[in-house]
C-alpha cells in the first residue's frame, strides 16, 4: 500500500489535550471485522465482548521522565534534552535529542537546574540527535534519583500543545506499568482502571504481560510513498515464557487473545514460533506492520485513534481491513471521538 492511502483531514480540536476525567469513561468504538458492524460504547463496556478463558496481553513498560531542561555553559541558553536510551550505564552515556539543536556542538557542557548534574556532548548522531555523557561520580542510585527529579513527563508535544501538568505524571502511565524504559506511553492501556482489572479477574479473563519499551520512533514520520521502503526504529522487548504459555493455551482452546495496543501486538508478532504459536523471547524489534499482513497470534486488538499517515494507523488498518478502518475513522471524526494518546479507544474483533 501507499502512504497517501492513510491521509485524512483530522480537525485540530479532536486531538485530545487532556485525558478523560475517569480512565474507563473514554468512548469505545467497536469494529466487527466479519460483518463490518460498528458500535459506539464506553470503555468500561469492553468486558461484554470477552469470556472466561480469553486473554488480554498488556504492555507493562513504564514511562520515565525523559524531558530535561539544561543550560548551556557560558551563554546560559536553555536547552531541552530528551533522553531516548541509555547507551552505557557505567559511564552514564545517553542517546538524546536536543532543542534548539543548532546551539549544541560536540564538547559543549550542559548544566541542569540547581543540582550538580552536568553533561558533556560527545557526538552528533542526527540533525537533532546527540550522544551525551553525564559527569557524575556518585552511586548509581543517586544518579537515577537525581535524573528522575530533574525530568518531566514526556507527553508528546507535537500533538499535545500545552505544558506538562502535575496530573500527567499519573495519567500518562498505565496502572500496571512496571518495567522502566519507555519514552512514550502505550496509550491503549491508559483506559484501564483497577475496577476494570478486577472485573476481568472475576469474569475469568486472564491478563498476561509483555514488555516493549516504546521509543519516539513509534511516532516518526513516514516520508516514503512506498511503505516497503520505510524503516522502523528498533525497540527493546521481552515476552516472558509464562505469557507465551497462557496465550498458547487460549489459542488452542479457540479463545480470544486481545493485544492491548499496537506495542503488545508488535512484541507478539516478533516472537512467533515455527508452529505459529507465541514463544518466550527478548531482544530488539524493528517489525513494521502494514497492509496486507497475516497476524499470527492475537485475534482482537484494542488501540486508540491515530494520526494521519502514522505507523500505528497502518497496523490498525492491517488488522481491521483498510476499507473498514477508513470508514470507522470518517465516522469517528463525524461523531467527534478524541484522537491520539489521551484520546478514545477502538476495539477491533
Amino acid at each position: 500500500m501507499k502512504l497517501s492511502e492513510f491521509k485524512f483531514e483530522l480537525p485540530e480540536n479532536l486531538l485530545a489535550q487532556h485525558p478523560a476525567k475517569n480512565r474507563d469513561e473514554s468512548r469505545l468504538m467497536v469494529l466487527h471485522r466479519d460483518s463490518g458492524k460498528i458500535e459506539h460504547r464506553m470503555f468500561k463496556d469492553i468486558l461484554e465482548y470477552f469470556d472466561e478463558g480469553d486473554v488480554f496481553v498488556v504492555n507493562d513498560t513504564k514511562v520515565f521522565p525523559a524531558r530535561l531542561f539544561g543550560n548551556k555553559e557560558k551563554t546560559g541558553a536553555q536547552i531541552e534534552v530528551f533522553l531516548l536510551r541509555e547507551l552505557n550505564k557505567e559511564i552514564h552515556l545517553w542517546d538524546v535529542l536536543v532543542d534548539p539543536a543548532r546551539k549544541i556542538r560536540v564538547g559543549n557542557k550542559l548544566y541542569f537546574g540547581e543540582s550538580d548534574m552536568v553533561a558533556e556532548v560527545i557526538d552528533n548522531t542526527t540533525s537533532r540527535g546527540r550522544t551525551i555523557k553525564f559527569l557524575y561520580d556518585g552511586p548509581d542510585e543517586d544518579f537515577y534519583k537525581a535524573l528522575y527529579n530533574l525530568g518531566e513527563t514526556p507527553i508528546p508535544k507535537d500533538f499535545i500543545s500545552r505544558d506538562t501538568e502535575a496530573a500527567d505524571k499519573e495519567r500518562y502511565q498505565t496502572i500496571y506499568a512496571k518495567n522502566i524504559g519507555a519514552v512514550a506511553a502505550p496509550s491503549a492501556g491508559l483506559h484501564f482502571t483497577k475496577e476494570v482489572m478486577k472485573r476481568l479477574e472475576i469474569k475469568g479473563i486472564d491478563v498476561a504481560s509483555v514488555t516493549l519499551h516504546v521509543g519516539l520512533g513509534t511516532f516518526r514520520t513516514v516520508d516514503v510513498e512506498d511503505l516497503t521502503k520505510h524503516k522502523m526504529d528498533s525497540e527493546n522487548f521481552m515476552v516472558p515464557a509464562e505469557t507465551a504459555t497462557m496465550v498458547n493455551k487460549a489459542l488452542d482452546a479457540k479463545k480470544r487473545v486481545c493485544a492491548i495496543g499496537t506495542t503488545s501486538m508488535r512484541a507478539m508478532e516478533s516472537s512467533v514460533s515455527a508452529h505459529v504459536r507465541l514463544k518466550g523471547n527478548e531482544g530488539w524489534t524493528d517489525r513494521f506492520i502494514f497492509p496486507p499482513y497475516d497476524f499470527k497470534i492475537a485475534n482482537a486488538l484494542l488501540t486508540n485513534f491515530h494520526t494521519p499517515e502514522s505507523t500505528l494507523m497502518m497496523m490498525a488498518s492491517a488488522f481491521a481491513g483498510h476499507e473498514l478502518l477508513i470508514e470507522a475513522y470518517k465516522l469517528a471524526i463525524k461523531e467527534k471521538y478524541k484522537f491520539f494518546s489521551y484520546g478514545d479507544a477502538m476495539l477491533i474483533i
